[in-house]
Order: C-alpha cells, then sequence, then structure tokens
C-alpha cells in the first residue's frame, strides 16, 4: 500500500485496473465524491493519489492472492461498500478467430472472468459478514463491454469473456439482492484508452462514417460517470441489469 490519509467517506470502494484509463478515471471520481478509494493494479508505481486514495499492486488472475489483498485493504480503510471490477486485458493479437492461440484465450479469461468472478466472491462474502449503517448503499459494478453482443472478430476471446461477464452479474445480483447489495455491469463502447490506442484509425472512421450516434468516442469520465451514480445508490430499485455506455453504438439500426 502506497500511502494515504483514512478519514470517514461515504463508503469504501475497490477499483481494479486503476492505475490507468477508466479505472483511474472511476476511482478519482468516487474519491472526489466522498469514498475512500483502494485503487488495484498491476503497475508497479502508483498514480498521483489525493488523500481519499491507496494504492495496491495486485494481480487480480492470481486469485490465491485476494483474501490478503481484501485484508489489508480492510485494515487500512475499513469495510469495502462497493467493488467495482475493471481490471481488464484483450487478446494478444487482433485478428482472424482461427489464429486464435490457447496463450491469448487463457490470458484473457484468466483475468477478465476467472479473476473478476473469485475477486467478486471474496468481497461478496465480506460483504454479508460486514453490513454497513442501514442508509449506506453497496455495490457490486462491473465492467463488461459492448462486445458482450456486438461481434468483435479479430478478438474472439475477449468477445467471449465479456459475455460471460454478462451473466456472472446477473448471478450475483441474483444471490445478493436480499441482502440489499445491488450488482450492475456497464458495458462502453468505444472509449479512449490504452486497450483502444492499436485500433485508433479504425474506429475514427467508424465514428466518422456514423457507427456512433453521438459522433464522437467515449472518454474514460463517461463510464466513471456512471459507476458513481451506481454507486452513490441513485438507482434504488434496481439489480442485475447493464447499461450501455457507447453514445448510441449499441442501438441496432436499419
Amino acid at each position: 500500500m502506497l500511502g494515504c490519509t483514512v478519514m470517514q467517506y461515504r463508503g469504501t470502494a475497490l477499483v481494479t485496473g486503476a492505475g490507468s484509463g477508466i479505472g483511474l478515471a472511476t476511482a478519482r471520481v468516487l474519491a472526489a465524491s466522498g469514498f475512500s478509494v483502494a485503487l488495484a493494479s498491476l503497475e508497479p508505481d502508483a498514480p498521483p493519489l489525493t488523500d481519499a486514495m491507496c494504492y495496491y499492486r495486485a494481480d487480480i488472475a492470481q486469485i490465491g492472492e485476494h483474501a490478503a489483498l481484501l485484508a489489508r485493504i480492510i485494515a487500512d480503510l475499513g469495510p469495502l461498500t462497493c467493488l467495482v471490477n475493471c481490471a481488464g486485458v484483450t487478446s494478444l493479437v487482433r485478428g482472424d478467430m482461427l489464429a486464435l492461440t490457447p496463450e491469448s484465450f487463457d490470458r484473457v479469461l484468466a483475468v477478465n472472468l476467472r479473476g473478476t468472478f473469485f475477486l467478486t466472491q471474496v468481497v461478496a462474502r465480506h460483504m454479508l459478514d460486514c453490513p454497513p449503517p442501514a442508509d449506506v448503499p453497496r455495490s457490486i459494478i462491473t465492467i463488461g463491454s459492448s462486445n458482450a453482443e456486438i461481434v468483435g472478430e479479430t478478438r474472439a476471446d475477449y468477445c467471449m469473456a465479456k459475455a460471460a461477464v454478462g451473466m456472472m452479474n446477473k448471478l450475483f445480483a441474483a444471490r445478493l439482492a436480499s441482502a440489499g447489495i445491488a450488482a450492475f455491469e456497464i458495458r462502453p463502447g468505444i472509449i479512449h484508452t490504452a486497450m483502444t490506442s492499436p485500433a485508433v484509425a479504425r474506429y475514427d472512421r467508424f465514428v466518422a462514417d456514423g457507427g456512433v450516434p453521438m459522433n464522437r468516442w467515449g472518454e474514460p469520465d463517461d463510464v466513471a460517470a456512471t459507476v458513481l451514480t451506481l454507486a452513490r445508490g441513485d438507482i434504488p430499485y434496481a439489480t442485475g441489469i447493464h447499461l450501455d455506455i457507447g453514445g448510441g453504438m449499441q442501438l441496432h439500426r436499419v
């Protein structure tokens, strides 16, 4: 853990994949809005932190390390009230799915599905054991992808993992609803991040040709704002749903 000042906040959130991109934007928005935030990421060096943020170097694919990570966060910041599953990787090589390698498939599934599921399992058990005051909402928010439904032939392993994450969200929602823990999935469209940088020219053409009705790329802050809405409990009578944050890209148009 890299230094933080622990104060009393709206709740405590763990954001995985928080070293950059959507995860970092989410951590910053939550911290600015009254949460104390644990940022977990593989990067050896922490991004700039505020007093409300603590950084933990962690690889969620290493499921044997989940319990120790959670214990450190609880000791530093207190019981978790929000988990944001943002850690994810894409295919080692974009290309023909007939050439997809087991190495790429296993890597994507290890992080995007297996690691995410088992970390959520550990956090869910903790949330059930440590209920907060009645006025504090609890949530598990998973960053999926528009590729849960939209075919991306050059990233078959990524698409399959994100489709499975959609069902994972529904399963946790059903299991935890009676305890007052909501589960949501956010499906970003084309967002400016390191993951999309190899395909900038292609996506620029796609946006210019009308593929995104709002006629622009998305930004990490677009997704982070949605996470904040859910984490604050601003949609109180909902769970198990997904929200498309893609500028209308997910609309089927003829």
